[in-house]
């Protein structure tokens, strides 16, 4: 006898698998040949493409929490979460309500995506990763292990972010009213790069096919086609035509 509690109302598709002690809420649907590991929880209305692992205790489609005092969660009405098809999404993630995955993607173990998140088709979110809400992410990204995205940030295709680093939307550090004013999260353009453990301050832009070198501290734009480095970063040269996206023959 089945471990697992499946609403009645939920939709399973043929040669779908479950593991034991699942939990599966009113109206979720999966698609057909998915892999569904131990523990896992899919909460209501949760839709499921075809052909996607989901890795043991796991949640998809969690609700947000609100602390009293949070300055950027809302209470709101959030669409289902949808989960593209092919997607894997490893262990002891957490998938809130109001995020729309896209296909082939990857979320690796410990990753934490938030409520009103996009991720593009072909995306890798790497372990360890935090994605906060308001967050959009394009196609053939790759976050690597413990990037910190914050709130309100657009990352566009291509891009490439580098193990440990930390953006952030808050120059004023949580102090004086004045901070609500100029909530901004940090923008890269398509094919832009971050070196490993480099930090974004609020509202940067990257631009596209922009390098941003390792342990480097963003303070200002970064223009496109350009590398900087540096505490703070500053221009350092220009980055080398054969390295530039439109130059590696790859199928958009």
């Amino acid at each position: 006898m089945s471990t697992s509690l499946v609403a009645a109302s939920a939709t399973i598709a043929d040669n779908t698998k479950v593991g034991e002690f699942c939990i599966i809420g009113n109206n979720a649907r999966i698609g057909d040949g998915c892999v569904i590991g131990h523990h896992v929880v899919i909460h209501d209305d949760v839709v499921i493409g075809d052909n996607v692992r989901i890795d043991d205790h796991t949640v998809i489609g969690k609700l947000p929490m609100r602390a009293a005092n949070s300055a950027v969660t809302k209470d709101q009405q959030l669409p289902p979460t949808e989960i593209g098809r092919n997607c894997i999404i490893g262990a002891n993630v957490i998938v809130y309500r109001g995020c729309s995955i896209g296909e082939k993607v990857l979320i690796a173990d410990l990753s934490t995506v938030r409520e009103n998140v996009s991720v593009g088709d072909f995306t890798i979110v790497g372990r360890g990763v935090a994605i906060e809400n308001f967050c959009t992410v394009g196609r053939y990204v790759k976050l690597e292990t413990n990037v910190y995205l914050t709130a309100y940030s657009e990352v566009e295709d291509r891009c490439f972010i580098a193990p440990c680093v930390a953006t952030s939307n808050d120059n004023y550090i949580g102090r004086t009213e004045e901070r609500f004013k100029h909530f901004k999260g940090v923008i890269m353009r398509k094919g832009a790069r971050i070196g490993v453990n480099a930090t974004l301050l609020p509202g940067v832009e990257i631009g596209a096919d922009a390098l941003v070198a390792a342990g480097a501290l963003v303070t200002k734009d970064v223009p496109a086609k350009k590398i900087v480095a540096g505490v703070p970063a500053k221009v350092f040269r220009d980055v080398p035509s054969e390295q530039w996206l439109e130059n590696q023959g790859w199928q958009e």
